[in-house]
C-alpha cells in the first residue's frame, strides 16, 4: 500500500502509543481489584491488540490491512449524564513511591491513555489522504471515545469523577449570547 510519508510516521507514532496501551492494560487487568474495571479492561483488551496488528500491517503489508476495526457501541449506563450517582468523592493526592496502583489510578491513567489516543486518532484521520487508512483512524477514534466513555462512567459511579449540572445562571448567560440560524432549505 502506497502511503505519503506523513502517514507513515503518524502510523509510527500511533503504534508506539499502541504499544504503551496494550503492555500498560496488561498490568491494569492482573492489579485491578475491582471485578467491573478488570472485566471492562479484559472486555476492551482484544480491540486495542486488533487495532494495533492492523497499524502494523498498513505499514509493513503491500496491500495494508483488509481488516475492519472491531468498534465497539456506546454503552451508556448512568442515569443521570449531569450529575454523579453518589455523594461520597474520595480525596486523591498524588503518591511518591508505589508498589502497585489501585483501581483509582488504574482507571485515571487508562482514561488518560484513551483520551490522548483519540485526539492523535482525530488529528491523524483529518491528515491522512488515503482512504482506507483514513476510515480505520476514523474507527479507532471511535473505539477509543467509546472505551474511554466506559471507563469515565465507571470512575463517575465510584466517586472518583464528580459530575454535576450546570448552574441556570451559567445556562441563561450562555444561551442568550447566540441566535439560531435559519437553516438553508436543501436544493
Amino acid at each position: 500500500m502506497q502511503l505519503a510519508a506523513h502517514e507513515v510516521y503518524d502510523l509510527h507514532e500511533l503504534i508506539v502509543s499502541c504499544v504503551n496501551s496494550i503492555s500498560n492494560m496488561a498490568m491494569f487487568k492482573n492489579m485491578a481489584k475491582d471485578p467491573e474495571l478488570k472485566a471492562m479492561i479484559e472486555r476492551h483488551f482484544p480491540a486495542h491488540v486488533q487495532d494495533y496488528n492492523m497499524k502494523v500491517e498498513f505499514v509493513s503489508k503491500a496491500n495494508g490491512s483488509t481488516q475492519k476495526l472491531n468498534v465497539p457501541n456506546l454503552n451508556a449506563t448512568l442515569q443521570d449524564y449531569t450529575k454523579s450517582p453518589t455523594n461520597n468523592f474520595p480525596p486523591i493526592t498524588p503518591r511518591t513511591s508505589i508498589q502497585q496502583m489501585d483501581d483509582r489510578e488504574i482507571a485515571t491513567a487508562y482514561l488518560l491513555t484513551l483520551k490522548r489516543a483519540g485526539r492523535e486518532y482525530a488529528w491523524s484521520a483529518m491528515e491522512t489522504g488515503n482512504p482506507t487508512v483514513r476510515e480505520f483512524l476514523k474507527d479507532a477514534f471511535t473505539m477509543s471515545c467509546n472505551h474511554a466513555y466506559d471507563v469515565w462512567q465507571w470512575m463517575v459511579q465510584k466517586g472518583y469523577y464528580p459530575l454535576e449540572p450546570a448552574s441556570q445562571n451559567t445556562l441563561n448567560t450562555l444561551s442568550s449570547i447566540y441566535n439560531e440560524v435559519r437553516e438553508p432549505s436543501l436544493v
